[in-house]
This record gives C-alpha cells, sequence and structure tokens, in this order.
C-alpha cells in the first residue's frame, strides 16, 4: 500500500501487433519490453499487485520470469486492435478483485512499449494522484513546435489545406500555446474513475509533465531511437 491506497499494476501486452510482430516480446538492450515491466515493478515499494493482462502463452512466460504475475488470460473478445485501455484495465480490475477478495483503490498502467521510464516516473505519477486527489494523473510530454496542432495539414485527393484554419494566421513559433501528448510512461487512475466514470480520464485529471526525451515504441524506427537514447544518457 501508498498512503493506505492498495495499489494494483496492470501491464497490457497482448499478442497481437501490425507495426512490429510479437512486439512486447522484441528486446530492448537484451530485455524483452514486458520483461522491463517487471523489472521496473520490483524497483517500486508499495504495490500491492502487479500483473499482466495478455492473450500469449509466449508472452505469459516472460512476464512470469520478470516477476509480473498472470493469475488470468485476457479472453479473445478484448484481444483486437480496436479495443480501448479502458475495456482492458476494466477486465483486469474487476478480475483480479474477483480473484484476491479485495478492492484495489489504485489501478497503475504501465505499457511494455515505454522503455525509457524509471521508477521514480511512476511513484511521481502515483504520489500526484494521491496528494491532488485526481481521478487520474497521466504523464506527457511537451510537443515539439514543429508538430503543433496549427501547423500541420491534410492531403485529400492530391490537395493540400490546413488542419487547422487557426494555422493561416502562424508566423513565428512564438505565437502557439504550447500541447503536450501521451508519452505512455503511466497512468494512475482510480477504481470510482475507471468503474463508475467509466473512463480512464475522469472528470479531474492531472498531467505529470515529464522532462527529457520519452519514446513510445511502434515500429522498429522506434526501438533504435529509445536504444540510442537510453545509451547517450548513460554516458
Amino acid at each position: 500500500m501508498i498512503n493506505g491506497q492498495r495499489i494494483l499494476v496492470v501491464c497490457p501486452a497482448r499478442g497481437g501487433s501490425k507495426g512490429i510482430p510479437l512486439k512486447n516480446l522484441q528486446p530492448f538492450l537484451g530485455v524483452p519490453l514486458v520483461a522491463r515491466v517487471g523489472h521496473l515493478v520490483a524497483e517500486i515499494p508499495g504495490i500491492d499487485r502487479a500483473v499482466v493482462s495478455t492473450d500469449s502463452e509466449a508472452i505469459a512466460v516472460v512476464a512470469k520470469e520478470s516477476g509480473l504475475e498472470v493469475p488470468f488470460f485476457r479472453p479473445e473478445s478484448l484481444s483486437g486492435d480496436r479495443i480501448s485501455d479502458l475495456e482492458v484495465l476494466s477486465h483486469a480490475l474487476v478480475e483480479m478483485e474477483r480473484l484476491d477478495g479485495v478492492n484495489y483503490d489504485i489501478l497503475v498502467m504501465l505499457q511494455p512499449t515505454s522503455p525509457l521510464r524509471r521508477a521514480e516516473h511512476v511513484m511521481d505519477t502515483i504520489e500526484m494522484l494521491i496528494n491532488g486527489d485526481w481521478d487520474a494523473v497521466w504523464t506527457v510530454s511537451e510537443t515539439d513546435s514543429k508538430d503543433h496542432p496549427l501547423k500541420q495539414l491534410t492531403v485529400s485527393d492530391g490537395r493540400l489545406d490546413y488542419y487547422d484554419e487557426g494555422g493561416k494566421q502562424i508566423i513565428a513559433r512564438q505565437q502557439l500555446v504550447p500541447v503536450y501528448h501521451r508519452n505512455g510512461v503511466a497512468y494512475a487512475i482510480r477504481r470510482d474513475c475507471l468503474l463508475d466514470q467509466k473512463s480512464i480520464k475522469g472528470e479531474r485529471t492531472g498531467a505529470l509533465v515529464l522532462e527529457g526525451n520519452m519514446v513510445s515504441i511502434d515500429t522498429y524506427w522506434d526501438l533504435e531511437l529509445a536504444e540510442y537514447i537510453f545509451n547517450k544518457e548513460q554516458r
């Protein structure tokens, strides 16, 4: 427990992936992505349970070896690429409460695809949720001004247009109001936010802004980039 709150960590790791086959088993500096989550959780005090939600026997084996538990397998109905985080996390929470006979106060989602996360990122997310009495807290990164929504374009039948008409007024980056994006490092969500509000982003959700480069793995290039950043930061 942390401050009297019972904590359940869920690592969602389905077997299917279009960008990288068996992405969650891809090695990052020699360690499978899903295993890195297990190793990281071992560094975080106060976690009551840490489980993987998967439909893959191969992922389950690696997850167990890393210290994650696999008390259930994800049903086929929750294994497609159009299944939301809300559905996966709600299923995991309800199933673990049934198996353990307790209610968990906070669920923390740690996706395998963020190998640059550190234990302090997760602890800071949980502490911000508890101390600020938020419904949920997400980690985010500031979006580079080159990728700002007002600088985005659309192409339809070869015709170029602004994604947002407000882009016509932008001359210098100093005119842009900072925007942020999910970096996938950590999500801390209260039980009633998931089950009652039926959302991973409740009415009051806090943002923990992380500095530095955070890479969410979707492609082989992302893997190479994340390894480069990790190695550079270790120098």
